[in-house]
């Protein structure tokens, strides 16, 4: 079973919808015992990052998640949820995130020949074999973001977009991984996304 962590930000019929499709089981709550005993979770998220870390550290979930993530459980952000991971986000001022992938997440330079937020269909450019990107090449995602995230290792972005700058699309280190955009909007691409992140929690296969 998959645990959708339901915290008031996340786009939950759209995550959810993808995994009816798929036939996996899945529940949506923010009750720490029900996600407990979930195989993996999934972390979705819309909105500012501020107000989500006032949720999640409110709730508790923020230790939950960090215990998670300790005991080897996958965790996958997405989009807001993807950010959430990192240290930190300048967004509305300096916000401690998660922590448990190096970086920050910073606005999109003021360009006039791009728009914010960026979003739309964008072509994925794997730079390292991962599990969650098994028969993945290069397909077009979507997303939707005003911010994005400077990863502080390198190692830690398996794939990465250009909009303006380079922007880390998938991120991973051991088993928490992140994606940028909307993997439950992306189509066939999006799809296998998540069918290979609930391989990966099925067979507890989990990349480095």
């Amino acid at each position: 079973m998959i645990g959708i962590v339901d915290y008031g930000m996340g786009n939950l019929y759209s995550v959810s919808k993808a995994l009816e499709r798929m036939g996996v089981d899945y529940v949506i709550t923010d009750d720490q015992r029900l996600l407990k005993q979930a195989k993996g979770l999934i972390l979705p998220g819309v909105g500012a990052f501020k107000d989500a870390m006032a949720i999640l550290n409110d709730s508790g979930l923020t230790t939950f998640l960090k215990d998670c993530a300790q005991q080897r459980k996958p965790l996958l952000g997405i989009c807001l949820g993807m950010q959430l991971l990192f240290d930190e986000s300048e967004e509305n001022g300096l916000t401690e995130g998660l922590g448990l992938i190096k970086g920050r997440v910073v606005r999109f330079p003021q360009n006039d020949a791009y728009k914010i937020p960026h979003m739309g269909w964008n072509k994925l450019h794997v730079s390292q074999p991962s599990s969650l990107l098994e028969g993945v090449k290069n397909g077009y995602v979507y997303f939707v973001h005003s911010y994005y995230v400077q990863a502080g290792k390198q190692s830690d972005v398996i794939a990465s977009s250009e909009y303006a700058v380079d922007v880390p699309a998938v991120v991973g280190k051991g088993n928490v991984f992140g994606t940028q955009f909307h993997p439950e909007k992306s189509s066939d691409t999006g799809l296998r996304i998540l069918e290979n992140f609930v391989a990966l929690v099925e067979g507890k296969v989990l990349s480095s």
